[in-house]
């Protein structure tokens, strides 16, 4: 894709004419440069059918123009992209160019919804009245309605993500923000359970305070009393000095306690009667400090298991529990491994002073069939380690080990329940095939069989334009 001049931000080219030309060489759009003074428009030229409503669902614009040069060979695909434009952005004015000749399909184009049509080659000063009058005549009300929301956004937070199941998870960190009751986030190791809790924190009215992580499976038994609660001096052999703990330091802030399966019933126990009372007491000392704190507890084990087994309190639960979050597994985030694998691309360059310009497509096709049983964090250290390996400036699978290098993307499968309707297997289908293309509609459109435009309206049929 290529741009004659870069679009400007929204907000600093409100009084330009925001134009794309869609043709097959320059010359219209060189042409329209020449006929408007510099500063009166930007403009964004594509070559391609296959980028204009990718485009569409990233920038808005006051008039297309569109030669019939892209439409050789595919006449049928390019009025669909008309009738999609013109029916999902009115305020987009559409002028369609074509050589005499070939006048059958400019009148499909009227229909299709193109406000005029003109012969090339055009003049300097028609092209201009053309322009002029078509501007004059735009609705002054009409959304883009194939542009992508916020909610679509590729990040939240820290996070990267923007499968199904990743728009459910902030919806929940969210929801839990806007709370101040105890959380508890459960998945497997390395879905970003810290990153949740911190996003819950950094949204909460308690973000101005500290949010203090606790990583308890890390911690000697005998030390985890003293890093949650504190102890004074002399408490104990080696407490040579007075400890605040972390619901004292954490004071109008939040408490990230995370593996908290693995402590101890003692503490369990202390632990309970702090959430009870809202006071803890530092070893050595029965003078009660109040406690305002929020807390997120974390947990890669089933904890209802952990109960069943006698391990795990089961008022702790409850108590930890009155908000629950389940963390995905990377296998079932579909459509975001390869914005993770840029995202951590970006920031192994940085980290490394490398260079790289591209991935081979076998290269992510491995990293898509992989299980990732180490999930976000695992994949992390994957790019990072081939990042540093790679000499040239292109990854591909001879930067991967071994177990990953020799996985491809095999086909994806989805199971039914029987007695579910027509409507339902369809939207499952739509939103499964959306997930794996990571949004990419056009994908989408190719593999379901169906046009872009019965895509568009299907989307909105079920309402599926913005993640729930």
């Amino acid at each position: 894709m290529d741009n004659l001049e870069p679009l400007a931000p929204e907000s600093q080219c409100r009084e330009k004419i925001r134009i794309i030309c869609v043709d097959e060489g320059r010359e219209l759009a060189r042409q329209v440069v020449k006929v408007f003074e510099e500063g009166a428009i930007t403009l964004a030229y594509e070559r391609s059918l296959d980028e204009v409503v990718d485009r569409f669902e990233r920038d808005v614009f006051d008039l297309m123009l569109f030669s019939n040069s892209v439409a050789y060979g595919q006449p049928e695909n390019a009025l669909e992209i008309l009738e999609l434009i013109s029916a999902k952005c009115p305020g987009t004015q559409i002028l369609f160019f074509t050589r005499p000749g070939r006048l059958k399909i400019a009148n499909q184009a009227l229909r299709a919804g193109v406000f005029h049509y003109s012969l090339l080659p055009v003049s300097d000063e028609e092209l201009r009245l053309l322009i002029e009058t078509a501007i004059e005549r735009k609705p002054r009300l009409g959304v883009n309605m194939l542009l992508r929301s916020e909610v679509e956004k590729t990040t939240f937070e820290s996070m990267v993500g923007r499968s199904t199941v990743m728009h459910q998870v902030y919806r929940q960190i969210r929801q839990a923000a806007a709370t101040d009751i105890p959380v508890l986030l459960s998945g497997e190791t390395g879905t970003g359970k810290e990153l949740a809790a911190q996003a819950i924190h950094e949204l909460s009215p308690r973000s101005q305070a500290s949010c203090v992580p606790v990583h308890i499976g890390s911690l000697p038994p005998d030390l985890v009393a003293s890093e949650l609660f504190g102890h004074e001096q002399g408490a104990f052999t080696g407490a040579t000095a007075l400890r605040k703990g972390c619901f004292e330091v954490a004071r109008g802030g939040t408490v990230f306690m995370d593996e908290i399966a693995t402590i101890d019933e003692k503490m369990q126990v202390s632990l309970l009667r702090l959430l009870e009372t809202s006071q803890s007491r530092r070893i050595g000392s029965q003078k009660p400090i109040p406690v305002d704190v929020r807390v997120i507890a974390a947990s890669n084990a089933n904890l209802t298991e952990e109960i069943r087994k006698g391990n795990f309190r089961e008022d702790l639960y409850y108590r930890l529990d009155v908000l629950h979050i389940t963390m995905p597994p990377l296998r079932e985030r579909h459509g975001d491994i390869h914005l993770l694998v840029g995202h951590f691309i970006n920031s192994a360059c940085e980290d490394f002073q490398k260079t790289i310009r591209g991935i081979s497509s076998d290269f992510i096709s491995s990293l898509e069939a992989y299980p990732w049983p180490g999930n976000v964090r695992e994949l992390k250290n994957i790019i990072q380690r081939a990042v540093i390996y790679c000499a040239a400036d292109i990854l591909d699978t001879s930067h991967l080990p071994q177990r990953i290098s020799q996985f491809r993307d095999n086909d994806v499968s989805m199971t039914f329940r029987v007695g579910m309707t027509i409507e339902a297997v369809e939207k499952e289908v739509i939103v499964r095939t959306l997930d794996h293309t990571g949004q990419n509609r056009t994908r989408a459109s190719e593999i379901l069989g169906i046009s872009r435009r019965s895509l568009y309206n299907k989307i909105e049929r079920y309402d599926l334009s913005s993640p729930k």
